[in-house]
């Protein structure tokens, strides 16, 4: 491999001759071998939007040249179209304020404006990151990175299950089951309105990720080190970030505190939590469609799931519900990056976080993840999802909860009578009924009919 010298205020470095980033980047790569985790491509992208903004407001503020800033331009679009995916290497294990990803970002884009131009009219640190400090950008892209994933991968994911789950709940509306409360037998329901009930924990889920979106909406840009603004010009905070909203079509807005915006990462924990929430919903759904259909023959076998391939090595013909399986560990591990999420949000020491890369790394993590496994769950299993209709008639009219029915007329305590009576001697509701002398056959049929019940 061959090698060019770079340097930076701690001396030189040898720096691989292809690629396109500086000595700091350098530095961090040999000094953090830790882990297989690099800093995720939504982040990059997200630095790719926050540079042009700075550039853009630098630009409007006067303070950088038209050459410049069309240098800058140039390469942040490029980030943001993958093209320069190669040349951020480093990893999440790295400083917990960001500092070496954010001069990864500066170091690249001056050497490519640098190679377009043809001559060494940027410097990372003077131009690139004029008016920020690492402690005002890496927030910023977190923010940035977050609503975009969310707009752009989960949100379409969501809306995707919720047309399947609506369709399903329609045509399941007139199939009447038994219902079931702590694994056992309870009074009937509908098809429809259990699927009902999914798709409203669905609904709920989104609606809850909607309502944290104000709070990653504001960015830190404009507070520089510690909050204060120092080397930044006045309303640079307020142009950056409505260069942000115009690059990315989202209503991103300058924090009204920068010191909070710098040391808290409230928004973000809060954010995470919603992502948790669904993801426990989602256990749920999951969970209810693999015990659904458990079986083929020795388990509740309402329903029918695809089968898409085979599950055992041993075992001829064995099918297992593995897209339940999928999107419920996709939930567990959804679930440990909140903790991640809640222990790093409170190390905001003084006037900085720095636990900021993991929490970059979980968030997205959670959503990519949420979204990629609604998706596949969707496609691969609630489109082909159907109801066993003779199954669930047969387990209807055997369920002894029915006999709820039967209360308003001879009274609870009655009512628990025929049950017991019907379990015990493996009989009918009616035969418990009619041997009790609570009714006659006649007025059984007339008073018993499951199928209304719901």
């Amino acid at each position: 491999m061959e090698y060019r010298m770079e340097h930076d205020t701690m001396g030189q470095v040898a720096v691989p001759a292809d690629k396109l980033w500086g000595a700091q980047t350098q530095r961090s790569f040999e000094n953090f071998p830790i882990g297989e985790e690099k800093m995720p491509a939504d982040l990059i992208t997200a630095f790719g939007v926050l540079k042009e903004a700075c550039a853009a407001a630098n630009h409007k503020l006067g303070k950088l040249d038209d050459t410049r800033y069309t240098l800058i331009q140039s390469a942040c679009q490029a980030i943001r179209a993958g093209e320069l995916a190669e040349h951020f290497p480093l990893a999440v294990w790295q400083t917990g304020s960001g500092t070496q990803t954010n001069m990864n970002c500066n170091e690249v884009i001056a050497r490519y404006g640098n190679n377009k131009a043809g001559e060494a009219l940027l410097h990372p640190n003077d131009h690139v990151n004029m008016s920020q400090s690492s402690n005002d950008t890496f927030p910023t892209a977190l923010h940035i990175a977050a609503v975009t994933a969310l707009y752009e991968r989960l949100f379409p994911a969501i809306e995707a299950m919720l047309v399947c789950l609506e369709r399903l709940e329609q045509e399941n509306a007139g199939i009447v089951k038994t219902g079931r409360t702590h694994l056992q037998d309870a009074v009937p329901i509908t098809f429809g309105q259990e699927i009902s009930g999914w798709r409203s924990m669905v609904e709920h889920g989104r609606d809850m990720i909607r309502a944290s979106l104000d709070g990653l909406y504001e960015l830190a840009l404009g507070g520089t080190a510690v909050g204060t603004g120092l080397n930044a010009p006045a309303g640079f905070g307020e142009a950056a970030a409505e260069a942000a909203a115009e690059l990315t079509g989202l209503p991103f807005r300058t924090a009204p505190n920068k010191f909070h915006a710098l040391t808290a990462k409230d928004a973000l924990t809060f954010s995470h939590g919603a992502l948790k929430a669904l993801a426990a919903n989602l256990m749920k759904i999951a969970n209810d469609v693999r015990w659904l259909a458990s079986g083929p023959r020795c388990g509740l076998g309402e329903i029918f799931i695809p089968e898409n391939e085979p599950g055992s090595s041993i075992m001829p013909g064995k099918v297992n519900p593995t897209q339940c399986e999928a999107l419920t560990m996709v939930a567990v591990q959804v679930m440990g990056n909140d903790t991640v999420m809640g222990i790093a949000a409170s190390q905001g020491n003084f006037e900085l976080n720095v636990y900021m890369p993991v929490m970059a790394y979980n968030y997205l993590q959670s959503v990519r993840l949420l979204a990629d496994g609604i998706t596949s769950f969707t496609q691969r299993c609630l489109k082909g999802l159907t109801a066993n209709r003779e199954k669930m008639a047969d387990n209807l009219h055997r369920s002894l909860m029915t006999v709820t029915a039967l209360t308003p007329i001879v009274g609870y305590e009655n009512g628990a009578k025929i049950a017991k009576k019907a379990h015990k001697e493996n009989i009918s509701l009616k035969q418990a009924a009619v041997a009790l002398g609570l009714f006659t056959p006649e007025d059984f049929d007339a008073a018993f009919h499951p199928e209304e019940m719901a």
